[in-house]
């Protein structure tokens, strides 16, 4: 599908693309690029086997190159896009795995003065609390959801190719607008893990020796879980994303002074409907999903 595959970013997904490429036979070399404090991970890639070779030199890396992925925080998306932009290819297609895709658009103006018609920009909803090339795994993407986002300049084909690539990776492809993708995506991914770090760190504060932790069952372990995510890229991504968060962390601070009013008016039976729906709501997902 592609002559030489630039992944800029070996990390878990970097290195998952890299690795399901390599199992589907979609490319025929596939290079790495990361910065001078990244060449251990580069060397863990190349050792092995995730990707052919690297280099420390974006010209070289992404040189030949017919597709180029960019793999790193969302944070440092616009400083790439400054590094590629005097190397940019006419006939490759580029693309990025950003959790939040406004930011990207964004940054993507802010250096080409336009969004070049052959980024795609795309992000696939996979992921692991593990981090660095060594958590990669060959099916992360096996029947997950990968949305991409064009734009009304980007070519058809290109959004093809990508649409394309991603589907042999074993995803679930849609496509939707940038906006729709940053609210949908602050809902069902970027609040539960504030959420989840919210409710650990007030916990933890509390005092990480007490019966707290000691006592806490599996739910606690389950809706805790998001937590152990990289805060670094979490910060990255809720901060990029903070004009979709904002509004729905008002929304849940009514949603839970309700619960509190209901508590202390001792309404039980608003308090058991509350719960009844939100039951059946989530059901209602679970019967979703599992029928896609």
């Amino acid at each position: 599908m592609f002559n030489r595959l630039c992944i800029i970013g070996v990390g878990l997904i970097g290195g998952s693309i890299a690795r399901a490429t390599r199992l589907h036979g979609l490319c025929d070399n596939i290079v790495g690029y990361g910065r001078q404090l990244d060449e251990q991970n580069l060397q863990t890639a190349k050792g092995l086997g995730v990707i052919d070779d690297y280099s420390l030199e974006l010209a070289e890396a992404v040189q030949g190159s017919d597709c180029v992925v960019i793999a790193t925080p969302v944070a440092s998306i616009e400083s790439i896009f400054a590094l590629l932009k005097p190397l940019w290819s006419d006939s490759a297609v580029y693309t990025d795995v950003g959790s939040t895709k406004g930011s990207v658009i964004a940054a993507a103006e802010r250096v080409f003065g336009v969004v070049p018609d052959n980024l795609v920009p795309a992000h696939p909803i996979a992921g692991a609390e593990q981090s660095g090339v060594t958590a990669s795994v060959d099916n992360l993407f096996v029947n997950k959801r990968l949305i991409i986002t064009p734009l009304d300049n980007t070519r058809p084909e290109a959004v093809q190719r990508i649409q394309e690539f991603w589907e042999q990776l074993g995803s679930l492809v849609s496509v939707m607008e940038v906006s729709h993708h940053d609210g949908v995506l602050a809902a069902t991914s970027h609040l539960p893990h504030i959420l989840a770090f919210a409710l650990v760190d007030m916990l933890g504060h509390k005092d990480e020796q007490s019966e707290i932790f000691k006592y806490a069952a599996g739910g606690f372990k389950d809706f805790t879980r998001i937590a152990s995510s990289d805060p670094v890229m979490w910060r990255d991504i809720c901060s990029a994303n903070k004009d979709e968060i904002i509004p729905l962390i008002e929304q849940l601070k009514g949603e839970l002074d309700k619960i509190q009013c209901l508590l202390e008016t001792n309404d039980s039976q608003q308090l058991f409907e509350t719960f009844t729906y939100a039951r059946n709501a989530r059901q209602r997902f679970l019967d979703q999903f599992n029928n896609n």
